[in-house]
């Protein structure tokens, strides 16, 4: 084991070094909880502290290990490590808040389906981590927990919708966050903290909130994931085969293998082709262009290629979702929501194109189109090597400068990201180094159900450039 402080090891380190008695799973808790306590204040990304519960399950954690060890039997994956939840997936006794004051008290009956694999695995959580309000903006912030910086610079924000998760992560409290995305809410805040994730197939890892009163709009579901952040693309790997455990509260859940057969030859990855109406950073695309040299370095076969249709993909995603919220959510939305998440909301809605129920339909059937001419262009180049953002990363609450700047940052800069939930794809961000001192990270983005070959491309980038939290570790001493 390294000498480094304990909240600074891997999931896959200190899930080993408790497996193997190096160390105790309590000793590894109160060495995050020290950290959360020395960091978070500054942040605010945990903003539900489940310290008290969390020394009682490593306690436990510890004497179930000894009592394998004596039965001969093996722990999970993640046995006495410690994690964090996002606020908008229940965890049972504390509150699905979604950021929104009004539903403080929305206590939750049971873990979700996550929460629940976690938990089989044998983590430990250690707190809650913040979301906007309804998870519905890239800026973490809102009325009930407040504003969660980034702890590279608090004056960018920390992404969103999982910015907490993403802060705390960059910050070394845990060693797995969980997080989600329906537009970008795990690649957003990987990016902007400099830390790893990978968005995974639609149906790869079960959802279901036991406190929900309704069941989610339907391409609200086909589009939404829940993953894992980490420093490390081994830990991300880790988090996804341990949330994706079957649960059959999800009925779109697919027991898909998580390995998948093995390519011959250089794999081909497409560099994906900027659009030439996207305002861009020359170096954050310099940095971008690194990590296609780091993949041929690797072995890669890479080629500059236009990828499919991503406009109209990326204007679908926004039609389709914009019209189930105003048909379905909208009144109840706007009746508990702040006036900051109202002026993000128009913002959104002025984007899309309201669709009447022939359009819906026809949105609907349009989507099977052009996942067809993604999976074929898959075909041709497995990966695709795509920009997170194509500019630095913003201030933090940009979205609240109106119309046209929220048409900025989600048309313009983050194009690339929301195009791939409405193709259900999976897509992994990876650091690729610093631009004036601030991450930027990639997207690698792979067909269905290959989430490996993502993590796979996304690891041979690690390799050359590092884990990049080490270097704002060392900024702080």
């Amino acid at each position: 084991m390294t000498n480094s402080p304990i909240w600074q090891w891997s999931a896959v380190e200190t899930a080993n070094a408790i497996r193997n008695g190096e160390v105790a799973s309590e000793q590894v808790v109160r060495a995050h909880l020290d950290r959360m306590h020395e960091a978070n204040p500054a942040l605010n990304a945990v903003v539900v502290d489940l310290g008290e519960a969390a020394l009682k399950a490593a306690k436990a954690a510890d004497e179930a290990l000894a009592k394998s060890k004596r039965g001969g039997n093996d722990v999970g994956a993640l046995h006495g490590v410690p994690v964090t939840i996002k606020i908008n997936i229940d965890v049972e006794g504390q509150a699905n808040s979604n950021g929104v004051v009004a539903f403080k008290d929305n206590i939750a009956p049971g873990d979700s389906p996550v929460t629940a694999n976690l938990r089989k695995a044998g983590a430990v959580i250690i707190g809650l981590t913040n979301t906007p309000e309804f998870s519905l903006r890239g800026f973490t912030d809102n009325p009930l927990h407040g504003l969660t910086r980034n702890p590279w610079n608090p004056a960018i924000t920390c992404g969103g919708s999982s910015g907490g998760a993403g802060a705390s992560i960059a910050a070394g409290i845990g060693t797995i966050a969980h997080g989600n995305d329906i537009g970008g809410s795990l690649r957003w805040p990987a990016h902007c903290n400099g830390i790893a994730t990978i968005k995974p197939t639609q149906g790869r890892i079960p959802a279901f909130n036991p406190s929900a009163t309704a069941e989610r709009p339907l391409m609200a579901q086909f589009m939404s994931s829940q993953g894992p952040l980490a420093r490390r693309v081994a830990d991300v790997r880790l988090g996804l085969e341990v949330m994706a455990q079957r649960d059959p509260r999800d009925p779109w859940w697919v027991p898909a293998p998580l390995k998948g057969p093995k390519r011959e030859g250089a794999i081909k990855v497409a560099l994906a082709r900027i659009p030439e109406d996207m305002a861009t950073d020359r170096g954050v695309i310099a940095l971008q262009r690194r990590a296609a040299d780091h993949l041929a370095d690797a072995g890669y076969a890479v080629s500059e290629v236009e990828v499919p249709d991503l406009n109209k993909v990326w204007q679908l995603w926004c039609d389709l979702i914009m019209t189930e919220t105003r048909i379905l959510q909208q009144d109840q939305m706007l009746a508990a929501a702040s006036a900051d998440f109202k002026k993000t909301f128009h913002g959104f809605m002025a984007l899309a194109n309201p669709l009447d129920q022939a359009g819906y339909m026809k949105a609907i059937a349009e989507r099977s189109r052009h996942i067809r001419n993604w999976m074929l262009f898959l075909e041709e180049y497995p990966l695709v090597l795509a920009p997170t953002t194509v500019r630095q990363t913003p201030e933090v609450n940009a979205d609240l400068g109106g119309d046209q700047r929220v048409k900025e940052i989600f048309w313009n800069d983050l194009r690339f990201i929301s195009s791939i939930n409405v193709l259900g794809l999976p897509s992994a961000v990876v650091p690729v180094g610093l631009h004036e001192g601030l991450p930027v990270g990639v997207q690698i983005i792979g067909s269905r159900y290959r989430e490996d070959m993502c993590l796979d491309a996304a690891e041979a980038i690690e390799g050359k450039v590092g884990v990049l939290s080490k270097q704002l570790w060392a900024r702080s001493r």
